[in-house]
C-alpha cells in the first residue's frame, strides 16, 4: 500500500517569527512526524502550496483537483488549512475510485502541544479503513464533505 501525501501549508505547517503572530509557512510536518511515529507503510510527500488556507484562490483548489485526480494510487490525504478546508474538499467533489481525506490543525505541528500529529494519525488510520469518497477528518471525527462546518469559537469541526 503507498499513500500519496499532498500538503498546501495552513497552521499544520505554520512558523511563527515573533510575539505579533507574524507567520510563514514552512517546510511540511507530515515527513517528521511520520518518522517519529515509526510509520510502516510508503508514502510520498508532495508540497503543492504554502499557503494559508484564507489565501487560495480557485486556482488553486483546481491545481490540488488537479493533482489529486491524476495522482497514481488510489490513497491521498491532503493536509490543509482548517479556514477553507470545507470549501476544499467540497470544490473537489467526488473522485471515482479514490478515497481522499483532508485534515490540517488548529496549532502549528512545531509546538508542542498542537494536535497535528493526532490528526495526522487519525486521518491516515481513516484513510486506509473508508470507501472512495472525499471526506474530512478532525477532531477525533469522520465528515463526509460538504456536511461539515468549521466551528471557530469552539476550535472544532461538527456536522452540518
Amino acid at each position: 500500500m503507498s499513500i500519496q501525501i499532498f500538503t498546501t501549508g495552513g497552521t499544520f505547517d505554520k512558523l511563527y517569527h515573533d510575539a505579533l503572530s507574524e507567520f510563514s509557512i514552512g517546510e511540511p510536518m507530515a515527513g517528521p512526524l511520520l518518522a517519529d511515529a515509526g510509520v510502516n507503510f510508503d508514502y510520498q510527500i508532495t508540497s503543492l502550496l504554502k499557503k494559508d488556507s484564507l489565501e487560495f484562490t480557485d486556482s488553486d483548489r483546481e491545481l490540488l483537483a488537479r493533482h489529486v485526480r491524476q495522482a497514481a494510487g488510489d490513497k491521498i490525504l491532503v493536509i490543509h488549512g482548517t479556514d477553507t478546508m470545507t470549501h476544499s474538499a467540497a470544490a473537489l467533489g467526488g473522485v471515482p475510485g479514490k478515497t481522499v481525506v483532508f485534515t490540517g490543525a488548529m496549532l502549528p505541528a512545531r509546538m508542542l502541544h498542537s494536535d497535528a500529529p493526532f490528526n495526522l494519525g487519525f486521518a491516515l488510520g481513516a484513510l486506509q479503513c473508508l470507501p472512495a469518497g472525499v471526506y474530512i477528518a478532525m477532531n477525533g471525527q469522520i465528515f463526509n464533505a460538504g456536511q461539515v462546518q468549521k466551528n471557530r469559537a469552539q476550535s472544532r469541526f461538527e456536522s452540518l
